[in-house]
């Protein structure tokens, strides 16, 4: 398929497009996407571009993760409304302050387009989604589908200094509909930023996904027709990978490369790629809205097994067409984590997976994946999960609290320089702080010797860190922290 673009911003020069562009009104172009007229040879250009770039505080109802925690970011007054309502829309071309490295080409510009996708040098109004690879398009789309916001839901974006969030909050689907919404998210980074796991750049995030296909595109409420695309795509046929295609209701899913697949179930996922490579790219790690931290608790026999016991899903994909993946899980708790192979295709692998906590020592232990291709040069991709686990004797029957609770709280965080911890403990039982890496090593020991005192972690590298208060009695309290 050709290119189809939309161009919404007038500081473009036209003559550039002079003899592709046709000029139309949103209207008529939305009459002749109805009749299936639309030359698909054409560049469109909208006469009538809707205001854009609109910051607003988010007042709608949050969903609920249905699983340990998610990583979609909430939406606050420091988001931005990126287009008015519209059908195939984008927006002008937003200026990010970090370079985002896709395939060895660094890129400090970019659009958003309204059909679950950005793109770099061009806008799309595409509202067919290719498979992946395909030389037309140059995009990175967590859900590329025919989306449409005049009905309801809209699309907004946040920039920090090292990162961009986008996201698609309860969007409909063409034309107009709004009796089946989807909710995701695209997060872009420099490399740094510690809102994705290190060694990443990209992340795809999904809340409840109800359609996959407008009616444009042949699909009947929602579903069947073409299906909808989830993957990245450089457009020179060799630097892509594609996670799959989905067209209709249910949680199916049998690798990228195999038959169509249920959007349900991308429901409440995470996905987290590295896309400043070139080359084979390496095995994405697929989980269950699994944030960098699972809580769970220990010897409190009152708590039931949601509490003592972590239960999720890990998954390993190979995102190339004719590659196979393989996966190993391990844990530095063998004895507390077990896992089962409940998906074993040659493209794809899923485990579900449960820690216990029961019987443990207050601390941190680690689950990791790492999923290997057999690519040329063959290629891994390794994820470690934190479990934190935790004695809250006061719930327990029969036994009391010795000690009162105290309290701890550490601000500015995320930080960039140094902390401030806050704390209740008694200065005469000795407490001392103790900051662990994801990994469990040990990175700074300190003493505390006020209630309010500022700490140094400027030599930290940028990541996430576990800062524990211990006194001499025993009693114990850790925080996460992020260094950015």
């Amino acid at each position: 398929m050709k290119k189809l673009v939309l161009i919404l911003s007038c500081a473009f020069t036209v003559s550039a497009f002079a003899q592709s562009t046709v000029n139309i009104t949103t209207s008529q172009y939305a009459t002749q996407k109805q009749a299936g007229t639309l030359d698909h040879t054409k560049n469109y250009f909208f006469t009538d571009a809707p205001v854009t770039g609109t910051t607003v505080h988010y007042t709608g109802g949050e969903r609920s993760p249905s699983t340990i925690c998610s990583c979609m970011v909430t939406l606050d007054s420091t988001f931005t409304v990126a287009m008015a309502p519209n059908d195939d829309g984008s927006t002008p071309l937003i200026s990010i302050p970090f370079a985002f490295n896709m395939y060895g080409v660094n890129y400090s510009s970019l659009y958003i387009n309204n059909n679950g996708n950005i793109s770099f040098g061009t806008t799309y109004s595409t509202f067919t989604a290719n498979a992946f690879p395909d030389s037309a398009f140059q995009m990175v789309a967590p859900f590329w589908a025919d989306v449409d916001t005049r009905g309801t839901g809209a699309v907004y974006y946040k920039i920090t200094p090292t990162s961009m969030i986008v996201k698609w909050e309860a969007v409909g689907y063409y034309s107009t509909m709004t009796d089946k919404v989807n909710t995701f998210q695209l997060v872009i980074t420099d490399g740094t930023d510690p809102i994705l796991p290190t060694g990443t750049n990209v992340s795809f995030c999904y809340g409840d996904m109800q359609w996959t296909t407008g009616a444009a595109s042949s699909g009947i409420n929602g579903f069947n027709g073409v299906p909808a695309t989830v993957g990245i795509n450089q457009g020179n046929g060799t630097d892509y990978f594609q996670v799959g295609r989905f067209d209709t209701a249910g949680v199916a899913f049998d690798g990228p490369y195999n038959t169509n697949d249920q959007v349900d179930w991308l429901d409440n996922q995470g996905m987290y790629f590295n896309t400043a490579i070139t080359g084979n790219v390496p095995p994405v790690i697929i989980n269950n809205n699994i944030c960098d931290t699972i809580d769970v608790y220990t010897g409190d026999t009152t708590r039931s097994t949601s509490y003592d016991v972590a239960h999720f899903v890990l998954g390993a994909s190979t995102p190339e067409i004719g590659q196979t993946v393989t996966a190993l899980l391990s844990s530095d708790e063998p004895g507390a984590f077990t896992f089962t192979k409940t998906m074993n295709d040659p493209t794809y692998q899923q485990f579900d997976c449960e820690f216990s906590a029961v019987g443990l020592p207050e601390g941190i232990y680690h689950v990791t994946i790492t999923a290997t291709d057999n690519g040329i040069p063959a290629r891994s991709t390794t994820r470690t999960i934190v479990i934190r686990t935790h004695y809250d004797a006061s719930v327990a029957t029969g036994i009391a609290e010795i000690n009162p609770a105290n309290s701890l709280s550490v601000y500015p965080n995320p930080s960039t320089g140094n902390i401030t911890i806050k704390h209740s403990y008694s200065l005469t039982s000795n407490p001392v702080v103790t900051m662990v890496d994801v990994l469990g090593k040990t990175v700074l020991t300190t003493a505390l010797i006020s209630n309010q005192q500022t700490i140094d972690i400027n030599a930290l590298p940028q990541g996430i860190y576990f800062a524990t208060i211990t006194s001499k009695d025993g009693i114990s309290k850790t925080m996460k922290i992020v260094r950015k």
